[in-house]
């Protein structure tokens, strides 16, 4: 493998919020061959589960997709982060998210400006807290959001050796992907974007903020989750789509996606959907992703050939896939694609600085 090389592409997958389920499902992630195992922040606490998932596994990685970094501050995230990091046994990812305005300020009751600066600042003051903590450097952030100046012994948590985990970022627009090529180890891309965006808009920006800090593509993670429209019958696949559709709609309403679709053209299915989403119109909406629009978000095929078509969704650009698999497809069936996955060679050499 060449200096310029990506090691091979990793094949993640989401686990339960639900606490009681957390052990089963992460053994049988880690049995089943699975990388890694994220989970988001929706209804419950996202780090919770992977506590547990830590204590019954052994090599599965665990992460966040996503926490959200401006309903907490640094130093709590700093705790937690660190203590994962510690009981996995330098197995954690903190993949952190902003959350969008309203959410932050009326349901997190929390403040909300400048959100790439304030990530960027929360990203710098977790590692200034982990080196006071990992390195015995004294504490003394003080930036315009954040401000870190006190760290007695009784605070200072006790050593591991594991280091300090690895910060991924999510972001959609240039901005927040050139801070995250800047200052993280990775970035989470969102289940609604196209080969196009992450070849045309993500990865330029990524790597232009790699560049300002003399980073290297090759030291650096895309995680993206790819919707998949499969099935063992074509009334299977039919249900999928459909299911798929609706998802794609609703994320198409969204207007912090609506750079996507322009892109491709389509700037006018995000009017008509946003249109709709305020008409509480769901079935309509769905009804407007044709198959074009579902092709070009989701990897649509027969089970047999689900994962050259994956393969070839991730090669040049995504490192760690999530693929999200239509809930009636059975495990064993989901195991055996990823098992082909892993057999198959890339195929477009990737070339990353």
């Amino acid at each position: 493998m060449g200096d310029g090389a990506v090691p091979g592409l990793k094949v993640d997958r989401g686990i339960p919020s639900q606490l009681a389920r957390v052990p089963e499902v992460a053994t049988a992630l880690e049995d089943q061959g699975y990388d890694g195992c994220w989970t988001g922040e929706i209804n419950h606490d996202p780090f919770l589960p992977l506590l547990l998932a830590a204590e019954h596994t052994t090599r599965l990685e665990i992460g966040t997709s996503i926490a959200v970094a401006f309903a907490r501050n640094p130093m709590t995230v700093a705790n937690i982060g660190w203590d994962l990091q510690a009981y996995s046994g330098g197995r954690f990812i903190l993949g952190l998210g902003t959350q969008i305005q309203p959410h932050i300020e009326k349901r997190f009751s929390m403040p909300w400006s400048h959100p790439v600066g304030r990530m960027r600042e929360f990203v710098a003051a977790l590692r200034e807290i982990w080196s006071c903590w990992h390195d015995g450097t004294p504490l003394r952030f003080e930036g315009e959001f954040y401000t870190h100046k006190i760290m007695t012994p009784m605070f200072v948590p006790e050593p591991q050796p594991h280091g300090v985990p690895k910060i991924f970022i999510a972001a959609v627009g240039e901005a927040m992907t050139r801070m995250c090529g800047e200052v993280a180890d990775g970035l989470l891309a969102h289940a609604f974007t196209t080969k196009r965006y992450l070849d045309e808009v993500t990865t330029p920006a990524l790597l232009e903020g790699m560049a300002r800090t003399g980073r290297r593509r090759r030291d650096f993670q895309v995680s993206c989750p790819v919707f998949v429209v499969t099935g063992e019958t074509a009334e299977d696949v039919r249900a999928a789509a459909v299911a798929t559709r609706k998802q794609l709609a609703f994320y198409g309403s969204t207007p912090a996606y609506r750079r996507v679709l322009e892109l491709h053209g389509w700037g006018d299915l995000h009017s008509e959907l946003h249109r709709l989403s305020r008409l509480g119109e769901w079935d309509a909406m769905g009804a407007l992703i044709d198959d074009e629009v579902l092709d070009a978000f989701a990897v649509v095929a027969p089970l047999d050939t689900v994962a050259a078509k994956l393969r070839a969704r991730c090669d040049g650009v995504i490192d760690r896939v999530l693929p999200a698999f239509p809930a009636g497809v059975p495990d064993a069936t989901v195991t055996d694609v990823l098992h082909e996955l892993r057999g198959l060679p890339a195929a477009v050499g990737r070339s990353h600085p």
